[in-house]
């Protein structure tokens, strides 16, 4: 058995998973969308009170290898090259250059900006998963589930991906403030797999900046009631500079794309879920805080990430983890013009949505991306003066929001049926829950 770096075995499918896929392949929508709903109840848990009061008879048991890299490449997979946003007369004849990526993946993006990347936990470790910027190499396609061929290299190119972090599941302690009191008793459970999207909301921020400014808008402070110093030297680049955005607005209009990015994610894993026949729920009652590092608790490091404290808030602001998820603020990269420079690189860098040589989905990709409205030499100044304002001005980027940004997450587990059985009406779960464990042995 061939093992990757991360130290998660490569996948090979046996005789009985492979039936189990060309089931899944059967599986539909409007069943999927119809069948769902949050199955919280594992092999091994209990509910020791109350009228649901339940104590399983078996045993806690991780998902099999393929479950956990079906339920990954459901939620982060690449699916094939994002078509770029198609048209803007104020950028014609040159194709607009909003894309932050030149990857499609499972989940919608704004823009195509695609600022997530994920995480996740179980029993063999923590581990981080990105899949927004690499080379795309091996597709999550439709189509892929008809042939196995297919489907091992597509769980492959996902689970070769990770970055393992930690021997050890995510600790988070059995009690509030860390997790809500509601998801206490079965939240990041043994057995379980959790996925943890996280979006890097300084970038969003200063993309929809850049998507703003591109528009003829300038960015005016308004929790301050002041306009940006310096910006009047760029008038003659933004025909609306009378009708300037918000800061605020833009700011909250980020965190709503970003948030729609992470709860889409685990929303597609959870209709997946009803398909493979396993039992978990989308979810969002995990501090964020915590789960990010920065409970100021030692003795629960969460993700690792770094953050900042200012008696301007009353609230830690965490940025990223050095070297595995670093987000676009002065804290990884140095200054305000670094970031701006990083962003103009991973858009107009090799790999990139609009560099010549990245592969596409046109018949013409290299002039198709090469005709992108390039970032000027002033416009990379324009960035930096608004960004080097707002951090300066609120000691951090975004000033009103989180650098980083965490919403939903997705728990997968072995479902107990024996719990709905005995306490629930017939229907509380479906065929595939029934057949689980005979079909993927597991």
């Amino acid at each position: 058995m061939t093992v990757f770096d991360n130290g998660l075995s490569a996948i090979r499918l046996t005789d009985h998973e492979r039936a189990a896929i060309r089931e899944l392949s059967e599986f539909g929508l409007y069943e999927a969308l119809l069948g769902r709903r949050s199955r919280r109840f594992p092999v091994g848990g209990s509910i020791p009170d109350g009228p649901l009061a339940f104590t399983s008879s078996k045993e806690s048991r991780p998902l099999t290898d393929v479950q956990r890299a079906l339920v990954l490449a459901t939620v982060t997979g690449q699916t094939g090259w994002h078509f770029g946003i198609s048209r803007h007369p104020d950028y014609a004849p040159q194709f607009p250059n909003y894309n932050g990526s030149a990857i499609g993946r499972v989940i919608p993006s704004a823009a195509g900006f695609h600022t997530t990347d994920f995480f996740f936990t179980d029993d063999s470790g923590t581990y981080f998963l990105s899949t927004r910027d690499e080379v795309l190499d091996t597709a999550w396609q439709s189509g892929s589930l008809d042939d196995q061929d297919d489907v091992e290299a597509a769980l492959n190119a996902v689970v070769a991906r990770a970055v393992k972090l930690s021997d050890e599941r995510l600790h988070l302690p059995r009690e509030q403030p860390y997790l809500e009191g509601h998801n206490i008793w079965i939240a990041n459970w043994p057995g379980s797999l959790l996925v943890i999207p996280v979006a890097d909301l300084a970038q969003q921020t200063l993309l929809n900046i850049a998507f703003f400014n591109q528009n003829g808008y300038a960015i005016y402070d308004d929790v301050n009631d002041r306009p940006i110093p310096g910006i009047d030297k760029f008038a003659h680049r933004l025909h609306n500079v009378d009708e300037p955005q918000p800061l605020s607005f833009i700011e909250q209009y980020s965190l709503a794309e970003a948030s729609a990015e992470l709860m889409t994610a685990s929303y597609a894993g959870h209709l997946a879920l009803g398909g493979i026949g396993l039992g978990g729920w989308s979810f969002d009652g995990i501090d964020r805080i915590s789960m990010l590092g920065a409970s100021g608790n030692p003795d629960v490091p969460g993700l690792g990430f770094r953050y900042d404290e200012d008696p301007r808030r009353s609230m830690p602001n965490p940025t990223g983890r050095e070297g595995v998820f670093e987000t676009s603020t002065v804290a990884h990269h140095g200054s305000a013009r670094a970031v701006v420079e990083a962003l103009v690189e991973r858009k107009f860098g090799a790999g990139g949505p609009y560099h010549p040589s990245t592969p596409g989905p046109w018949r013409d990709n290299p002039g198709v991306r090469g005709s992108a409205a390039p970032f000027d030499e002033e416009f990379v100044e324009l960035l930096t003066l608004q960004l080097q304002y707002i951090d300066d001005t609120f000691g951090k980027f975004p000033g009103t929001v989180p650098s980083v940004w965490i919403m939903n997450y997705l728990q997968a587990q072995h479902l107990d049926t024996d719990f709905y059985d005995t306490l629930f009406t017939p229907g509380a779960y479906l065929p595939t829950h029934a057949r689980e464990q005979e079909r993927w042995q597991s």
